[in-house]
């Protein structure tokens, strides 16, 4: 061999796209998927548009086939050739030159397949035959030796817990069932001399003379020889010959950096992230890592057991929301979107995301913006909602999957936590089959749960392993819903059993890691999918995108209970949005006012994967829904919050503060009526410890009038507002609500950052400026009292990702009075 350089064939691109079954001749560009191919060649409609997902159901029951011709030169195939297909979704036959080169059935799987000796100097053919997902699941269950039941109440497509494909393909309650094909990552065909780069992981120890990282290097070697390996980080250079065999190599190397710039959570300090370079016989992979000390805290403590976060040796309160996959249609999902997405959390004062069990591991560019934003990730392991099988070929599958995704993302400073599956513990119970027969399933369970964690803790050792979400611990195969003392809570109750939004305060939880509140997307969206005679919260089209069963009843129910009843379909809409927003804020402020007891609240959901009432923070396509908005203020590092006091009827004002310094603030407290007269109830300065919550001011609620509400602001030591807040003791649609006239106007010269500046004659609530430009407000759905001005700044989005302020979009103001007659 002549050439030792490292090389790479791109094979991404346009591929030519077949169903001979149905005469079907298009383009597809891969990594990509046949919906949007066929979206774009004009094949089907718009799969969101009304009740089209019908229209296109098709799709996944065909079988469809993806080739294309690509050019190597002598040089590009002399020396060991790796095919490389990341993602392909979900059961294949790779064919090359005619050759079939490879079966697959994960979807969650890299796949790197030898191919030395089989690609010819000059054209060569590359084919991917996708076999039909459904009709492989139902196979796999019917030759099962017991029944396994799957996830029918979200699932229109069977047993799809017999492959491993994402489980929200099939559908969710609040997903669209498309059942995708094609492949979503890497392609490339890649020429090595000698051995080819499989993953390089990185454990961190922290001490007085710096970071000590621990890089262990894996690469299959086509056959024995000696191999260059460097890594370089922060100046520093390890350069070794290593003698190989055949197979896989392991080779460990130790350097450390001398004083580290620590990583923190969002809002806790600095994102500084150091660049490690591995290079192999010219084959070089960068990866950034970020220095943090990292534990999962679970330990006994007076109510029973803790569960936390700790970071570089402070505990932190994890705010945040759970992820699904950011769009049904694979190929939307693109750094742009998803970084919008994140970007928007962050915005928010969040510090952690939740990667839910039943969608995917995401793209690296997910975990890369995490690291660069401060966000934490709680990761689950794709498992939902259902047993799943455990007999070798599936549980041989899953190995390969945990071990290879544990090794591509254990090294991002951002992953905090690695999870077995969402809610499986818990659907033991929900099932006829497993009721009728737990010891089975459980058994069954253990096998494969077991396996998952023996997995994370060999392949990433720092990291803490959570059997299940929710769970009260290790081998607690208990139904942990309703226990609040311990591990992790889902709380459901309000949305899915109609209890008043007062409910969440009698919960305890030591960490909310689900629990939401739905709405319907807002009229843009909603415009995007449904004619006019469709806007109708009963219409066909309508309960289409409703995927919940009773979910606009429960909307519309809830509603009669906190507001009086919207005049029409717009106002509708808009007080769907404020009702969800109402009752997380009611959730999170009372759960994080009890720290150090409560430790995270991760609401359900921050994103969407297409146009669907749900119970999403943003809309689909990165819209803020007023509960982001709230979000942003709730999620306050330094809030203030009433609680009311069960016993005596009193109104508790509570001050929370989440930063490693103790803060000083000076509170202000005033009944305010409807006709916008207000008198101070308290006044003072409070000092807030350090990572605590605690009273600092009690409101008796006798001191207020039948129409007045609390409103409060607190401002730090040089007089600067930190926050607002507001609390109402009954019901909106108790108070004689005024007429109030909200008034909007852009202020700043030419050339200055505009404002939008708000003012009011009479008190209103959730007042809400929106436009046709995208984009979000520096603040909004906001409490205004007449005699002060409110200044909010716009920040336009522009190619998926937000742009420079300056613009003077035209507005359009709302509030709750408006809403009806």
């Amino acid at each position: 061999m002549t050439n030792t350089d490292y090389r790479e064939i791109d094979l991404a691109g346009p591929f030519a796209l077949t169903a001979p079954s149905r005469g079907i001749a298009a383009t597809i560009r891969l990594p990509g998927d046949v919906h949007s191919a066929l979206l774009e060649a004009d094949l089907i409609p718009d799969p969101y548009f009304g009740e089209n997902e019908t229209a296109v159901m098709w799709v996944n029951q065909t079988e469809w086939s993806v080739e294309r011709r690509f050019a190597a030169s002598a040089d590009d195939i002399d020396g060991h050739l790796t095919l490389t297909l990341a993602g392909i979704d979900c059961v294949a036959t790779v064919i090359l030159n005619g050759e079939p080169v490879a079966a697959v059935d994960n979807a969650f799987l890299r796949h790197d397949i030898d191919v030395t000796g089989k690609v010819r100097a000059g054209e060569n053919t590359l084919r991917i035959d996708f076999a039909v997902a459904r009709d492989v699941a139902r196979a796999r269950y019917e030759a099962h030796p017991f029944h396994i039941p799957y996830s029918a109440t979200n699932q229109k497509v069977g047993h799809l817990n017999f492959i491993r494909k994402a489980a929200c393909h099939a559908g969710w309650d609040w997903g669209i069932c498309l059942l995708p094909v094609g492949v979503y990552g890497r392609m490339a065909l890649r020429r090595s001399r000698l051995a080819r780069q499989d993953s390089v992981t990185v454990e961190q120890e922290h001490g007085p003379d710096g970071v000590r990282l621990a890089i262990e290097t894996r690469f299959h070697a086509f056959t024995e020889g000696t191999a260059t390996l460097r890594h370089e980080i922060d100046g520093q250079r390890i350069e070794e010959e290593v003698r190989v065999r055949a197979g896989e190599n392991r080779f460990s190397h130790a350097v450390t950096i001398r004083n580290p710039r620590l990583w923190w959570p969002n809002g806790q300090g600095e994102q500084p992230l150091y660049e490690l370079a591995t290079t192999l016989d010219g084959e070089r992979t960068v990866r950034r890592i970020g220095l943090r000390r990292l534990e999962w805290v679970v330990e006994p403590d007076a109510v029973d057991h803790c569960f936390k976060v700790r970071i570089n040796g402070r505990d932190v309160t994890a705010m945040g929301a759970n992820w699904i996959p950011n769009d049904a249609l694979p190929a939307r999902i693109t750094p742009a979107a998803v970084r919008d997405v994140l970007e928007s959390a962050a915005a928010a004062n969040m510090n952690m995301i939740r990667v839910w069990g039943g969608g995917q591991y995401e793209p690296d560019f997910f975990y890369e913006s995490c690291d660069e934003l401060g966000l934490l990730v709680w990761h689950d392991f794709m498992f939902s909602c259902m047993p799943y099988p455990s007999d070798p070929p599936f549980l041989a599958s899953v190995r390969a999957e945990i071990t290879q995704q544990v090794r591509r993302l254990q090294h991002h400073a951002c992953v905090a936590l690695w999870c077995g599956d969402n809610e499986c513990i818990g659907s033991i119970g929900w099932y006829p089959e497993t009721r009728a027969n737990r010891d089975r399933f459980v058994a069954n369970y253990d096998r494969l749960n077991n396996m998952l964690g023996e997995i994370a803790a060999a392949e990433d050792p720092g990291r803490r392993f959570w059997p299940s979400s929710p769970s009260l611990g290790y081998l607690d195969f208990a139904d942990g819903w309703h226990a609040d003392s311990r591990g992790d809570m889902h709380y459901w109750d309000v949305w899915h059993s109609a209890k008043p939004f007062e409910a969440y305060r009698e919960q305890h939880p030591r960490f909310a890691s689900e629990f939401g509140f739905q709405s319907f997307p807002s009229m843009p969206v909603i415009e995007s999918f449904a004619t006019p005679a469709d806007r109708n919260p009963s219409s066909p089209v309508m309960e289409t995108h409703q995927r919940n069963d009773g979910g606009n009843a429960r909307i519309l129910e809830t509603m009669c209970r906190y507001f009086r009843f919207p005049k029409d379909f717009d106002e509708l809409v808009f007080l769907s949005q404020v009702q969800q927003g109402l009752a997380i804020k009611t959730a999170i402020e009372y759960w994080r006012s009890t720290k150090p007891r409560c430790m995270g609240t991760l609401y359900w959901q921050i994103n969407d994967t297409w146009p669907v009432a749900s119970w999403s923070s943003l809309d689909y396509g990165g819209g803020w829904k007023p509960m982001h908005y709230l979000a942003r203020r709730f999620f306050l590092p330094i809030n203030v919050v009433a609680v009311p006091d069960a016993g005596t009827g009193d109104i508790l004002l509570r001050g929370i503060n989440d930063t490693g310094d103790p803060a000083r603030i000076r509170l202000s407290v005033e009944a305010v009526g409807m006709d916008g007269r207000r008198r101070t109830v308290h006044s003072g300065e409070a000092e807030l410890s350090p990572d605590a919550a605690q009273e600092c001011g009690r409101i008796p609620a006798a001191s207020l009038a039948a129409g007045e509400f609390l409103f409060f602001a607190w401002t730090d030591a040089r007089g600067r507002t930190i926050g607002e807040n507001d609390f109402f003791p009954r019901a909106y649609k108790t108070y004689d609500l005024p007429q109030a006239s909200v008034t909007a106007r852009w202020d700043g010269a030419d050339g200055e950052v505009p404002a939008l500046v708000l003012s009011t004659d009479r008190p209103a609530f959730f007042v809400t400026v929106t436009t046709e430009t995208a984009g979000r407000f520096s603040d909004n759905v906001l409490t205004l009292l007449p005699g002060r001005e409110t200044r909010l700044a716009f920040q336009p989005k522009s190619d998926g990702a937000p742009g420079d302020a300056g613009s003077r979009p035209e507005v359009r103001v709302r509030h709750l009075r408006q809403t009806f007659w």
